[in-house]
């Protein structure tokens, strides 16, 4: 009976050590938003939430298409933007809102983590893909942020990027909201407010520095990119930039985490909530669902903001929280589960 024993003990401890050296099947993981803020969902139609869920399936499809194939989460966030850039639906590229000029001043920034490479433009107006560019801006310039006529002139040293009309980027909702917000401001000035009240949410209506589409996602690599795109505020003045094109406010990723951020962008760069989300992963120990959690739906609104994030860490982990009572979004999890969603789900 001893001698049988030793033997049995010696296969158990052979199976369970080739099970422990048993490489683990590589993780992917993507998520996806398209802008947070107030959508009622009285507002949309059976067709427009069709679309909308149409559109983020298609940004899913390409970011995924990309990281099934063992491509990198870099080309996957890429992918994902452009896609959502293309579309009217969301605020920006195609769908860009107007600012006070009734023209369109585009930004976006795009970082790869493990690298801690990043590209930025802010102020673009001819370009149809500002986060191609913010790419371009990374991987072949020394720089990280280039905005206005300079960013322009880069654009102009680069044949891949496409160029297009100013008014390329037009659409009637996005005219009725400009003339919308010019009425409340006039509107305002009879009363004796100034601009910064004119830029403040009415309590009937949708916010108007809401919109934003980003992308975060993790590779086979075990490697995280996000990347983010915008056309601002509605009526913007000045020039006016908000946190998508802010390395660590709007965007951020490193070597444990990736965020793409969505919401009043004067707070998100304040309180450099992109990074901040990261931080607490990083040196505190947090989970992904509670550090973003905190930063978005307790952080940001004590300081008198709101919107929205989605987040991802190496382990595959997804966080969305928003504070603003909808958010596109849409997520694949390393599981192959997927889903999108506007608002709350019950």
């Amino acid at each position: 009976m001893r001698r049988l024993l030793i033997p049995l003990l010696a296969v158990v401890a052979m199976t369970a050590h080739a099970d422990e050296s048993k490489p683990m099947a590589p993780k992917t993981a993507l998520v996806i938003h398209g802008g947070a803020g107030f959508v009622p969902k009285d507002a949309l139609s059976p067709a427009d939430v069709r679309g909308y869920h149409a559109d983020l399936n298609r940004a899913l499809d390409a970011g995924n298409k990309i990281l099934a194939n063992g491509g990198s989460a870099l080309d996957a966030v890429s992918a994902a933007v452009v896609v959502l850039e293309e579309s009217p639906r969301f605020n920006a590229g195609k769908g860009a809102v107007f600012n006070a000029k009734g023209g369109h001043e585009l930004d976006a920034s795009i970082m790869e983590g493990h690298t801690r490479r990043a590209g930025a433009v802010a102020g673009v107006t001819t370009v149809r893909s500002p986060i191609t560019l913010a790419r371009a801006v990374m991987e072949h310039s020394p720089h990280v942020m280039l905005a206005g006529a300079g960013a322009e002139a880069f654009a102009d040293s680069r044949p891949e990027i496409e160029r297009v009309p100013n008014s390329w980027f037009d659409t009637p909702p996005r005219r009725r909201a400009l003339e919308k917000a010019q009425r409340e401001e006039a509107e305002q000035a009879k009363k004796g407010g100034d601009d910064s009240q004119a830029l403040r949410p009415l309590e009937d209506d949708a916010p108007k520095y809401f919109g934003t589409v980003g992308a975060v996602a993790l590779d086979r690599h075990g490697h995280i990119a996000a990347a983010t795109s915008t056309g601002g505020m509605t009526n913007k003045k000045w020039g006016r930039v908000g946190d998508s094109p802010v390395i660590g406010a709007g965007t951020w990723a490193d070597a444990r985490c990736g965020v793409s951020g969505t919401g009043w962008g004067e707070y998100y760069i304040r309180y450099a909530v992109a990074h901040d989300i990261c931080a607490r992963v990083a040196y505190r120990g947090d989970t992904l669902a509670a550090a973003a959690n905190e930063v978005v739906n307790q952080l940001v609104p004590a300081a008198g903001g709101d919107g929205g994030a989605i987040a991802l860490d190496v382990d595959g982990n997804i966080a969305m929280p928003f504070n603003s009572g909808s958010m596109f979004r849409g997520w694949i999890k390393p599981d192959g589960s997927r889903g999108t969603a506007i608002h709350e789900e019950p």
